[in-house]
């Protein structure tokens, strides 16, 4: 069945059209054309299609799109104000935090989740938040050289929008 759910997306309200069998991936990358949110395993276990809902990381590959109705989703489209990268980008960038870039959007939201929450996480509550994301290329270092960065700027009291 189909049916008009009203979401915030990326900051701004819409109203989606979704089938009740439509995940929140397919509706955001088939039909809103947002590509930052990618299918890797398409059972949840690798955090490339990660997203934020209300804020928290879920993997809108398993997420029925109906269940969003409501709800305030962001993806890696909405982190950059215009050519201004989100700190956390601009770190990933900075570190080289990525390879390919395939696996990124999702630890880039994982982590701004992650320090929304816990503006001074340790490196080991940084590693336990990413353990749901999984990269091929990295070795995972760098991921959380660019994580480090940002939540030393916060405990010093500079805050990312």
């Amino acid at each position: 069945m189909s049916r008009r759910i009203p979401v915030t997306l990326n900051g701004r309200p819409e109203t989606l059209e979704v089938e009740d069998y439509e995940t929140l991936l397919y509706v955001l990358r088939e039909k809103l054309k947002l590509f930052g949110a990618r299918e890797g395993c398409g059972q949840g276990v690798c955090g490339a299609c990660t997203v934020l809902l209300d804020g928290q990381p879920v993997s809108s590959c398993l997420l029925l799109a109906p269940l969003a109705e409501g709800r305030a989703i962001t993806t890696i489209e909405g982190l950059a104000r215009g050519d201004t990268l989100h700190p956390i980008q601009q770190a990933f960038l900075d570190h080289g935090a990525l390879q390919c870039a395939y696996c990124t959007p999702g630890f880039v939201l994982s982590v701004k989740s992650l320090l929304d929450e816990r503006p001074d996480a340790s490196d080991d509550e940084i590693r336990e938040y990413l353990a749901g994301n999984l990269c091929r290329c990295t070795g995972y270092v760098k991921i959380l050289e660019a994580a480090r960065e940002v939540a030393a700027r916060l405990r010093t009291g500079a805050r990312t929008p």
